[in-house]
């Protein structure tokens, strides 16, 4: 049975007030990636006030059913794209089109904003996230190295709007 029937994707309302919410559901979105990745995911480094200080410099957009938040995506306007981070749906609700969703609203903003792409970085060792990218029409641009390691840690993946 499909979960997300009555999930709806709207911007971050001007009002929110449920950022320790929020980041409870980024943590819970991201924890199967503890253990796996090196080095351990920045998710780790958020507070509910960093949270609140990201959705006033980017634009945040979320899953929402009844009031209850079960996915949220990030978008940082740049000079000719948008930069996404802290893609995040509820674990129960995964690989059912929700984080697709999320992304199209981010699309559908870089378009309305004259932008030409958006893209996103992924860990190396994230194998499935690359292929769901892929699916959402991301290439691979390049790989860079978080601070102080010698190898690859990152993926950065691009989608050019038509």
């Amino acid at each position: 049975m499909d979960q997300t029937v009555g999930i709806s994707i709207i911007g971050l309302p001007a009002d929110f007030d449920g950022w320790g919410d929020l980041l409870a559901l980024i943590r819970r979105a991201f924890a199967y990636m503890d253990g796996v990745i090196d080095p351990p995911s920045s998710a780790h480094l958020l507070t509910a006030d960093s949270l609140a200080g990201k959705a006033r410099k980017e634009t945040c957009f979320v899953a929402v059913e009844n009031g209850r938040v079960f996915g949220c995506v990030f978008a940082l306007e740049r000079a000719r794209d948008f930069y996404v981070g802290k893609l995040a749906v509820e674990p129960k609700l995964q690989g059912q089109g929700v984080g697709a969703r999320l992304m199209k609203a981010v699309e559908d903003l870089a378009r309305a904003r004259g932008k030409d792409a958006i893209e996103l970085q992924t860990r190396i060792e994230l194998t499935a996230n690359h292929a769901a990218f892929a699916r959402l029409g991301f290439r691979e641009t390049g790989r860079t190295a978080h601070a102080g390691y010698d190898r690859p840690t990152s993926i950065t993946m691009r989608k050019v709007l038509p």
